[in-house]
C-alpha cells in the first residue's frame, strides 16, 4: 500500500511514536528474536513515509510490531499485535461493495477501503496464522483476512479467531459485520 500524499508525522508525533515502538518492541523480543532496535530505528529512519501509518496502526489501537525481517533487502514487517483485533478498526464490513450493497444497518466503512487510508494491507491467512505462533491473539474478537478471488465472487469473505486454543479461519457474507470483528494489518518498511 502506498501512503496519501500529504500525510506526515511532526517531529513531536514522531518522538512520541518512536518511544512507543522501541518499548514494545523491547517488551516483546520473542516477536523478532536477534533484531536490534538500532536496525529498525535506521529502516525507520529511511522511510519516514511509513510513519504515518504505522502511526495510524497505533491510533487505531492495532500496537504494531515487528514481526519479520528480511536480512537479504533489510525490509521489516509490523502487524497489528493488540491483544484483540484493533479496538477502532471494529463494526465493518469487508470492502466497498459489500457496504454499497447494504440496504439498512450500513457500517461506518469498510476493512479494505479503511486499511487503504490507513496504507496498511490485511493480513493473509498466511500472515494471520504466523501471527498466532507469536502469542494468543483474538480471544474475544475475530479479524477479517484477505479473501481469494472465487469466494468473494460468491459473496463470502473470510475472517479468523482463536478458540479453545486453536485458530480458526471461518467464512461469512462479506456484507456482515459485528461489534466483536475488526481486522489486523501489515505494513513492510
Amino acid at each position: 500500500m502506498k501512503q496519501k500524499k500529504g500525510n506526515a508525522l511532526n517531529a513531536t508525533q514522531t518522538s512520541e511514536l518512536m518511544k512507543i515502538l522501541k518499548a514494545r518492541f523491547e517488551k516483546n523480543m520473542a516477536r523478532h528474536k536477534g533484531l536490534e532496535w538500532a536496525t529498525v530505528l535506521g529502516r525507520l529512519e529511511k522511510n519516514p513515509e511509513k510513519l504515518w501509518s504505522l502511526n495510524e496502526m497505533e491510533r487505531t489501537g492495532g500496537e504494531p510490531d515487528v514481526v519479520d525481517y528480511d536480512k537479504k533487502t533489510g525490509q521489516l514487517t509490523f502487524f497489528d499485535c493488540s491483544p484483540e483485533s484493533p479496538k477502532e478498526r471494529r463494526s465493518l464490513c469487508y470492502d466497498r461493495k459489500a457496504l454499497d450493497d447494504r440496504k439498512e444497518a450500513k457500517p461506518a466503512d469498510s476493512a479494505l477501503d479503511m486499511a487503504a487510508a490507513i496504507g496498511i494491507d490485511l493480513l493473509t491467512e498466511e500472515q494471520y496464522r504466523m501471527l498466532q505462533t507469536l502469542g494468543e491473539f483474538d480471544l474475544k474478537t475475530s479479524s477479517w483476512i484477505v479473501t481469494p478471488a472465487p469466494i468473494r465472487k460468491l459473496g463470502g469473505a473470510l475472517f479468523g479467531d482463536r478458540r479453545y486454543d486453536h485458530v480458526f479461519i471461518y467464512h461469512n457474507g462479506a456484507s456482515s459485520y459485528y461489534a466483536a470483528r475488526g481486522f489486523r494489518g501489515a505494513l513492510r518498511v
